[in-house]
């Protein structure tokens, strides 16, 4: 094999260069306009992918864009050096959670869904980690804000699209049926009172 059929294309190299460069996983569409004329971009895509297949990173899909992640079994190791976000407390990803499954949500759709009101705080957390965002009005008197999940919560999670969470049944733990209960023996009167010379 000859050493141009090894190199890659310019078009892989384009690619490569702007999802690398891009802090956000790359618009497909954007990834068009950037190859030159003539250019297959699923089979430009499909070489970049074929040319970091078991490499440290990995060219994943996110939502309608791509975006190289450490591959998942270095994960672990890289915990090492580069420093974590910061959490969620549990408030803010419970209400997370509320907003992914019932988007788009409002304030108050959330408050009856949790059973608790939602503190402003938490939702100035998920709109700072850019986890959420407006999603327009209800139709309704007050036209009270809808809430949504946005592009960096799907590539935070790691998400292709909103189809790929979780579904709500498997997350839900069923109990362990409770065990029977032994009724107390009745004893008759006789025996009753049995027992009780004997004691």
């Amino acid at each position: 094999m000859t050493e141009a059929a090894l190199s890659p294309s310019t078009a892989e190299r384009l690619l490569e260069a702007a999802i690398f460069a891009a802090r956000e996983p790359v618009p497909l569409r954007t990834l068009a306009t950037l190859l030159p004329d003539g250019a297959d971009l699923d089979a430009t895509i499909e070489a970049v992918r074929a040319r970091y297949q078991g490499a440290g990173v990995e060219l994943i899909a996110i939502g309608q864009g791509l975006m190289f992640r450490t591959a998942p079994d270095l994960a672990g190791a890289l915990r090492k050096i580069i420093e974590a976000p910061r959490r969620l407390p549990r408030v803010a990803l419970e209400t997370l959670a509320i907003i992914a499954y019932h988007q788009p949500v409002t304030r108050t759709e959330i408050e009856t869904i949790r059973g608790a009101s939602l503190s402003q705080n938490t939702l100035d957390a998920l709109l700072q980690a850019d986890l959420v965002a407006p999603r327009g009005h209800k139709d309704v008197p007050g036209r009270p804000t809808l809430w949504g999940t946005t592009p960096h919560f799907l590539a935070a999670y790691g998400l292709r699209d909103l189809r790929d969470l979780p579904k709500r049944s498997d997350l839900l733990i069923e109990p362990d049926p409770p065990k029977p209960v032994e009724p107390p023996a009745i004893l008759d009167p006789a025996d009753q009172a049995a027992r009780a010379t004997s004691d």
